[in-house]
């Protein structure tokens, strides 16, 4: 284990050098939060309690996806385009000699991208948020932990579906098009346009039964104190579902994978 906790401490020594886009990042993730927070409140003014939500906690609804934009890699730029283009190349025939597990490698790395990306690009639009609007604030440690949780939650169920997405890279010649579908899906999916609860009749049941609605949509809510007491250990329970289904089908297609790259090696 003191391998892979030294992969996740470098991966996030390796994007804090990145300083200059860091500030990029934070003030683009700024300004969409405010020309959407105003999209919002034009909005619930009509309908004051849209979707279940006051309008407090519709614009917090807002500045949550900001935060967590980059940490969930929502619009790409992850680890799944650096290993996509392993596979394309053959380089990742040098990933599968080594004796550690490909897939916990990456995960590994991802986590320290997203825990830099947390506090790099995701603090800042809140605080400005929090200066300009009137902001929902847990009240007690129990939901700040819970809320934690659910965003570690998560970044994991992140990982696996751009783990999957890379993987295709095996089956076919470029990759970049599954990944622009992933990108795509991920932000109509998560509730990064609207909360999903905004989403009509079966459209609305089955974006929040995909594993997507566990990047945004959960954590804001657990966060917001939507769920409590056993809906917030079912909502858990879904995104830690998802995490183990996503993996372990990662695992198998990685095992796959492997034959793969042995019968076209000769």
């Amino acid at each position: 284990m003191g391998l892979y906790a030294a992969i996740a401490v470098r991966s996030f020594r390796r994007y804090a050098t990145y300083r200059a886009a860091t500030v990029a990042g934070a003030f683009t993730n700024t300004v969409f939060g405010l020309i959407v927070a105003h999209t919002y409140l034009a909005l619930w003014d009509e309908r004051p309690a849209l979707g279940g939500y006051d309008v407090a906690q519709a614009v917090t609804f807002v500045w949550l996806g900001q935060a967590l934009l980059a940490a969930m890699s929502l619009l790409g730029g992850g680890f799944e385009e650096e290993l996509g283009e392993r596979i394309r190349t053959g380089d990742v025939a040098v990933d599968l000699y080594r004796p550690v597990n490909l897939q916990l490698w990456w995960l590994c790395a991802d986590l320290g991208r997203a825990g830099y990306h947390l506090l790099g690009r995701g603090l800042v639009p809140v605080l400005v948020g929090g200066c300009l609007f009137d902001l929902r604030v847990p009240t007690g440690p129990a939901r700040w932990f819970a809320f934690l949780v659910s965003v570690l939650l998560g970044i994991v169920v992140s990982f696996a579906l751009r783990y999957l997405v890379a993987l295709s890279g095996f089956w076919l010649l470029d990759g970049s098009g599954v990944r622009t579908v992933g990108v795509l899906t991920a932000v109509f999916f998560s509730g990064m346009l609207l909360p999903l609860t905004l989403f009509p009749g079966w459209l609305g049941e089955l974006a929040r039964a995909l594993p997507w609605s566990a990047l945004l949509q959960v954590p804001a809510d657990v966060y917001l104190g939507r769920h409590a007491g056993g809906e917030l250990v079912g909502a858990m329970a879904f995104q830690a579902g998802w995490a183990v289904v996503l993996l372990a089908t990662g695992q198998a297609l990685t095992a796959m994978a492997t034959r793969r790259v042995v019968v076209q090696g000769g």
